[in-house]
């Protein structure tokens, strides 16, 4: 499917498909994550992958650490649609196996997996097979592991190395007639990442899988991802992208889908709760209101702008653009649909005169409501 037209120019690559998901310049940019479950836990895995394919996963990877995971490997294929990629580390061998089980794509780390006569045979295997292969390294992965202490690097010292790494690797895959090839250059930190990413990109007209590597628990994981990938996206840099955090992968799926939203690379896809961020002016109990509207309002996917406002100085405004809104005064707030003032309502009767107008806007079943005001 093609992108809807984003405001930012997207560098222009090859396309590469993975599965039935295309990835590159004109297609729209996937968004995926990785199970948590053992790969061996066919039940426990295949529930999961689903769960994060209704959460908006385009693709899922999952772990093939051993050759009882990429046997089970095959079992999850068999009960799942979504696109599916083999995480593969240490042994080229596991990435046959893995592919023999129906891997969509495969991960290749650089830093681990050498570039010996196995690995050609995994090149010739995906090209039979019509798999993707995924070049992806990770910061921790190329650097030099016999400096005790270990000096500092800078950050253009670890993304050339993270380069370099990528593109000896890649010599490999094009020597031998390869080409269906993602790359991916992840650090732990966000100067590094988007070093790597902006000199890659310079480079070839593959594919860029985004993403930060081993960010941390959700509040610095989401920082970090807005931060990295958020500039190369204004760039017109990446095709794929995963938000890693420490957590629920679903977490990831919907973080992921929220970022493209927020740049207006995707559409609106549920409500967007528009606050103010309160002052002294405020009169109401705006934020306790904001949060409790914001979290009954998840599991609604129609598109839908609310402005939540706390004063007279920017309110009216802002709810004015929104689809619906409320600007507050003492007490109380002045509701808005679609640009248009209605009545007063008590404070205490906001959130439910608000759901209620959110329910009645976002339920699709509904006839058409008159041109009155709210």
């Amino acid at each position: 499917m093609a992108a809807q037209e984003s405001p930012f120019s997207r560098r222009q690559t090859r396309t590469v498909r993975v599965g039935d998901v295309p990835l590159g310049s004109g297609h729209r940019i996937a968004v995926q994550s990785m199970t948590t479950t053992p790969t061996t836990d066919v039940a426990a895995t295949v529930e999961q992958v689903r769960q994060l394919s209704h959460a908006g996963a385009d693709i899922v990877r999952l772990a093939v650490p051993t050759v009882g995971a990429a046997e089970a490997f095959r079992a999850v294929r068999e009960q799942t649609e979504v696109a599916l990629v083999a995480d593969i580390h240490f042994n080229a061998r596991l990435a046959l196996a893995a592919l023999d089980a129906g891997a969509d794509k495969i991960r290749l780390n650089p830093g681990n997996t050498p570039l010996a006569e196995d690995l050609d045979r995994v090149i010739d295997a995906a090209g039979r097979c019509g798999a993707a292969v995924r070049i992806g390294v990770n910061s921790g992965s190329v650097m030099p592991r016999d400096e005790v202490p270990p000096r500092p690097h800078s950050h253009r010292e670890i993304a050339d190395r993270m380069v370099d790494a990528v593109c000896g690797y890649l010599q490999r895959f094009q020597a031998r007639g390869y080409h269906d090839i993602v790359l991916s250059l992840k650090a732990s930190d966000v100067p590094t990442t988007i070093a790597a990413y902006r000199r890659m990109a310079d480079l070839c007209d593959y594919p860029l899988h985004l993403g930060v590597t081993a960010a941390g628990p959700p509040e610095d994981a989401v920082l970090k991802s807005a931060l990295g990938l958020g500039p190369l996206l204004c760039d017109g840099i990446g095709d794929t992208l995963r938000v890693s955090l420490t957590g629920d992968p679903v977490t990831e799926v919907q973080v992921g889908r929220r970022m493209l939203e927020v740049l207006g690379i995707e559409p609106l896809g549920g409500v967007e709760i528009i606050s103010c961020p309160t002052c002294g002016r405020c009169q109401v109990d705006l934020t306790d209101l904001a949060k409790t509207l914001y979290a009954a309002t998840r599991g609604i996917s129609v598109p839908l702008r609310v402005a939540v406002m706390g004063c007279v100085v920017n309110g009216p405004g802002e709810a004015r653009e929104a689809d619906l809104g409320v600007a507050a005064g003492k007490g109380f707030g002045v509701l808005f649909r679609h640009g248009r003032p209605g009545e007063k309502i008590p404070q205490e009767q906001l959130f439910d005169r608000l759901m209620a107008e959110i329910r009645l806007l976002t339920d699709t079943s509904a006839p058409p409501a008159s041109g009155g005001t709210a």
